[in-house]
């Protein structure tokens, strides 16, 4: 980085000055804290953004998906993503620069940062994290989110060159994400569950689009469960006691229920297969059951 007297002021400049956050730690252990000041100690002019440190552990394919959704609302700088079960194996630490430049991604090569990755436009070039001097001396093989990953999001910030910190390897090599992909049969679209946010709203691998054909009404399939789904372009205009099918923040279908969890009235869990299709006149029925508030028992008199 370039330091330059400013009166009594001493100004640092930077080459990236954000460094955003995702990881699978959560914050009851001291994992989030330790990353910050590890970042702070190395770039302490840097501002850290947390996204989220919610993922649910291990789970490489939530947290891709979630980088995927936060990618193009991030401030341009250096991303790190850490859901990593296999630290400390055989698994590359790596820094994919993206937008010839404009942002970086820290993170394990495990498909994590495949998704966000292929949404704005591939890798212009990648480094596999070897570089000792842009690690701290690490008293085991478990945390590479504090000894290796903040290092080098930190340095980057500084202004090192990626080709500095470890050998430069080729994209292609690097391990894909896998994601579902829904398919037609019958007439019917076959989607998946992507992800359930905290309202218990249901994400789906649907385009809005390919279920224009259907109309306002169409039937959900889970298993053996046959609803009524009326789409909608706000969670209250959903009927109460109707599932409804809204376009999420991220452009893809979501089932959802008015001021409810659309997870809970479904069963429905992350990965689970559900199939929309045009509307019969015998599906037509309820598309959940209706709340009941409980009142005070009233007897007949005999």
């Amino acid at each position: 980085a370039a330091v330059e007297p400013a009166g009594s002021v001493v100004k640092v400049s930077l080459r990236y000055e954000t460094i955003s956050i995702r990881s699978d730690f959560g914050h009851a252990d001291e994992f989030v804290g330790v990353v910050h000041s590890v970042i702070r100690s190395i770039a302490p002019a840097v501002t850290v953004v947390d996204v989220t440190h919610g993922i649910t552990p291990h789970d490489v394919r939530a947290g891709g998906l979630a980088l995927a959704r936060a990618a193009n609302y991030l401030s341009p700088g250096v991303v790190v993503a850490v859901v990593d079960p296999g630290v400390g194996t055989a698994r590359r630490p790596v820094a994919l620069e993206v937008g010839d430049g404009q942002s970086v991604l820290v993170g394990p090569d495990n498909g994590l940062l495949a998704p966000a990755v292929g949404l704005v436009g591939g890798t212009t070039r990648a480094v596999e994290l070897t570089a000792e001097a842009y690690r701290l001396p690490s008293l085991g093989s478990t945390f590479d989110g504090r000894d290796v990953f903040a290092p080098a999001a930190a340095h980057l910030c500084l202004g090192v060159p990626i080709t500095e910190l470890g050998p430069e390897i080729e994209p292609a090599t690097l391990l894909p994400g896998v994601l579902p992909v829904s398919g037609w049969g019958d007439g019917a679209l076959a989607a998946e569950v992507l992800w359930i946010d905290s309202f218990g709203n249901c994400q789906l691998n649907v385009d809005p689009a390919e279920i224009d054909a259907f109309g306002p009404e169409l039937t959900v399939r889970i298993d053996a469960d046959v609803r009524v789904a009326t789409r909608a372009t706000a969670y209250d205009e959903i009927p109460t006691g109707r599932i409804g099918l809204v376009i999420d923040s991220s452009g893809l279908l979501s089932l959802a229920v008015a001021r409810s969890s659309a997870a809970t009235e479904l069963d429905l869990t992350e990965g689970a297969g559900v199939t929309l299709a045009p509307l019969d006149d015998d599906d037509r029925g309820p598309g959940v059951v209706t709340s009941v508030a409980l009142g005070p028992t009233r007897v007949q008199p005999t």
